[in-house]
């Protein structure tokens, strides 16, 4: 949270955060995407990050021994497309309860990786909507590359936003 330093008189009101779609989504109701182009750029960033340089993501001759047609992308990275997903479609002041992935195939180099969801339960308790949801990660050609199941709530009431 971000204090203002101006004084009380000047001071104006922070606009009210929308409710996210997720407030209204009800079964059937798909997330949208998340979209990246995956490369050895990006996958030497993600194992930057994580300490995964790992023979199979970061050399084509790993990954044509391994059977592929060369490197691959990291599971680990379909996972966080999934959580960057649902983060952007809770909102900031919505929780990711649980998340359930497997992967199904591989990231190969160049290819448009897309993670998507769809509700497929709602149900309202505590003061919170909670949704289950199921997600994927597939191609841009349409090839499944891994699945899964989340849940997520957020508060029921709009005025509890934000």
């Amino acid at each position: 949270m971000s204090r203002s330093t101006a004084s009380p008189s000047s001071a104006t009101s922070p606009a009210p955060t929308p409710a996210p779609a997720a407030l209204a989504a009800v079964v059937g109701d798909r997330l949208g995407s998340f979209e990246r182009v995956t490369d050895m750029g990006t996958w030497n960033r993600f194992a930057a990050v994580n300490d995964e340089f790992v023979g199979i993501h970061m050399e084509d001759e790993a990954g044509r021994a391994a059977g592929y047609e060369g490197a691959i992308g990291m599971g680990n990275l379909q996972w966080a497309y999934v959580h960057n997903l649902l983060r952007a479609w809770i909102g900031e002041e919505g929780r990711i309860r649980s998340v359930s992935f497997e992967l199904r195939g591989a990231n190969v180099k160049g290819q448009r990786v897309l993670a998507r969801g769809e509700v497929v339960e709602r149900t309202e308790r505590d003061g919170e909507v909670v949704l289950s949801v199921n997600v994927w990660t597939s191609s841009g050609t349409g090839d499944q590359l891994g699945r899964g199941t989340a849940v997520v709530s957020l508060p029921s009431s709009p005025a509890r936003l934000g």
